[in-house]
C-alpha cells in the first residue's frame, strides 16, 4: 500500500491536543500510522502572528487515492473547527493538514500538487520529516529529505 506523508500544524487553542486529535482522526479515516515525528515549535511562515505553531509529520500506509486523502484531510480540518477566510494568504489556524508526499507520485493539478510545492523551503516540514524518514527521496529532485534539510539550513 502507498505511504502518505502528512504535515500537521496548529497555532490556535491547545496546539498539542489539536495535533494529537488530528493524528488520531487521520489514523481512523485515512490509514495506519507507520511513523510520527516529535512536535516542533516554529514561527509562522508567510505571515505575521504572535501565535507560534506546533508542527509534526506523520506517515500513514493507506489504501486511499490522493484525491480522497485530500478530501478527508480537508474534512478533518473543517470538523476540528478550521475556518477558511476569503483572504488567499496564510493566517492563524486551529489545524492544518497538508499532503507532503504520496509514495513517489508526482502530480500537479489545480487542487492538488504532490510533492507539496513548498516543502523544500520549510524547515517546519523538513525537520520532522527528516526525523522519521531521513533517507526518503524527494521524487522530483532525487535528494534525500536529510539532504534537503541540510541544504535549507545553509546560509
Amino acid at each position: 500500500m502507498p505511504k502518505l506523508y502528512l504535515g500537521l500544524g496548529s497555532n490556535l487553542g491547545d496546539r498539542k491536543k489539536n495535533i494529537t486529535d488530528a493524528t488520531m482522526i487521520c489514523a481512523a479515516l485515512i490509514g495506519t500510522i507507520e511513523a510520527l515525528s516529535s512536535l516542533y515549535e516554529t514561527e509562522p511562515w508567510g505571515f505575521s502572528s504572535p501565535n507560534k505553531f506546533l508542527n509534526a509529520v506523520i506517515c500513514l500506509e493507506t489504501d486511499k487515492d490522493p484525491w480522497l486523502c485530500l478530501a478527508l484531510a480537508k474534512g478533518i480540518e473543517r470538523e476540528m473547527g478550521r475556518v477558511y477566510s476569503c483572504n488567499s494568504g496564510y493566517e492563524d489556524r486551529i489545524i492544518d493538514i497538508d499532503i507532503l508526499l504520496y509514495d513517489d507520485l508526482i502530480l500537479q493539478t489545480e487542487n492538488l500538487t504532490i510533492p507539496h510545492p513548498h516543502m523544500k523551503e520549510r524547515d517546519f516540514v523538513l525537520r520532522p520529516l527528516a526525523e522519521i524518514a531521513p533517507g526518503l527521496k524527494h521524487p522530483v529532485s532525487g535528494e534525500s529529505i536529510e539532504q534537503l534539510l541540510h541544504n535549507q539550513l545553509l546560509p
